[in-house]
C-alpha cells in the first residue's frame, strides 16, 4: 500500500528529470574532461541518446537502474504498491530501449549503456566510459554525419 496520497505521489513524480541528470551530466564531464566532443540528446536518432559522439559512431545512453531495469542492481526494484502497473510500465521501457538499440545499430551506430550507479564513483566512471569508447575501434560502418 501506497504511504502517500496519490496528490503527493504526483508531486513526487512530477519532478523525475528526463535529461540533464545527475548520472548524465557525470558521463558528460568525464567524456569532456578526457577531450571528446558530443551531441546531445539528437531528436533525428532512435530513442535520442543522452550522449552522441558522432565522430566516433557512438551513442551512450545514461540510463537510471530502477526506470530502465539494470540487471542484479538493488536499485531495480519492483515497487509493492501497485505491482501489476509498474510491472508493465518498467518492461516498455525495457522492450523500448531494446528496440531503439537495434535501430541504431541497423543505422550503423555503436550503442552503449551506462547505468546509474556506475556514475556513483569515479573509477566506476572511468571502466564504464572507457568501456564505451575502447571498443569503438572496431571496424563497423560510419553513420553519416547530420
Amino acid at each position: 500500500m501506497d504511504k502517500l496520497t496519490p496528490k503527493q505521489r504526483s508531486k513526487i513524480m512530477s519532478k523525475v528529470k528526463g535529461r540533464n541528470t545527475l548520472p548524465e551530466v557525470r558521463v558528460r564531464q568525464a567524456l569532456h574532461a578526457m577531450g571528446y566532443r558530443f551531441r546531445l540528446h539528437r531528436k533525428d536518432l532512435p530513442g535520442k541518446p543522452d550522449i552522441v559522439l558522432p565522430k566516433h559512431g557512438v551513442c551512450i545512453f545514461v540510463h537510471g537502474c530502477f526506470w530502465h531495469r539494470h540487471p542484479g542492481c538493488v536499485r531495480a526494484s519492483t515497487p509493492q504498491s501497485n505491482k501489476e502497473f509498474w510491472t508493465r510500465k518498467l518492461a516498455g521501457n525495457v522492450e523500448r530501449d531494446q528496440c531503439n538499440a537495434m535501430e541504431l545499430a541497423k543505422a550503423g551506430w555503436r550503442v552503449c549503456v551506462i547505468w546509474e550507479c556506475e556514475t556513483k564513483s569515479a573509477s566506476a566512471l572511468d571502466i564504464a566510459v572507457n568501456r564505451c569508447l575502447n571498443s569503438e575501434t572496431q571496424a563497423r560502418p560510419q553513420p553519416k554525419p547530420r
